[in-house]
């Protein structure tokens, strides 16, 4: 079959996303929980990361630290709320992670608190940059599964070297 999506569709066997997949959630949340569920369905290993050692329902309980975040380009780090008081902190550690990605929700109508957080932290320029926000395809998401399902789609599409953009006609 020339087209394995549409193979898929059909019921056939398609090679299955990378074993070594791992998807970090910092701050649990609704939207960390949505985010986590559907990450298993998309090949990803989850790991939940609170620094208040808050759990999220529907995962296995406990939860990891960054230091524990495996250091390799397999790991995409998205921090699930920017209003708290340890963003810049969490943000730091997560850029020192060197995981492959790394992402902050967000209003990107407004300067994302994380830039003054990460620069008063001493973080360089270049490392704040590499801190992706707003993250996820723009879906008009409103519900915590929403923005899970935007925030999957936005990191697939990167994964694979994908705009995320409309599909072709």
């Amino acid at each position: 079959m020339s087209d394995a999506g549409c193979g898929v569709a059909h019921g056939h066997t398609a090679e299955g996303p990378a074993a070594d997949r791992v998807l970090v959630a910092v701050f649990a949340s609704p939207v960390a929980a949505a985010l986590l569920r559907l990450g298993v369905e998309c090949g990803f290993a989850p790991v939940l990361v609170d620094p208040a050692g808050r759990e999220v329902g529907g995962l296995p309980e406990g939860t990891a630290t960054l230091a524990a975040v495996p250091a390799d380009p397999h790991a995409d780090v998205v921090v699930c709320d920017h209003r708290r008081d340890e963003l810049g902190a969490v943000l730091r550690d997560a850029l020192a992670t060197g995981t492959r990605w790394v992402g902050l929700m967000g209003n990107p109508r407004h300067e994302g608190p994380h830039v003054a957080a990460l620069a008063a932290l001493g973080v360089p320029p270049e490392e704040v940059a590499r801190v992706h926000r707003p993250i996820g395809l723009d879906i008009g998401s409103r519900t915590p599964a929403e923005i899970a399902v935007s925030t999957l789609a936005g990191l697939l599409a990167d994964r694979n070297g994908r705009s995320g953009g409309q599909l072709a006609r």
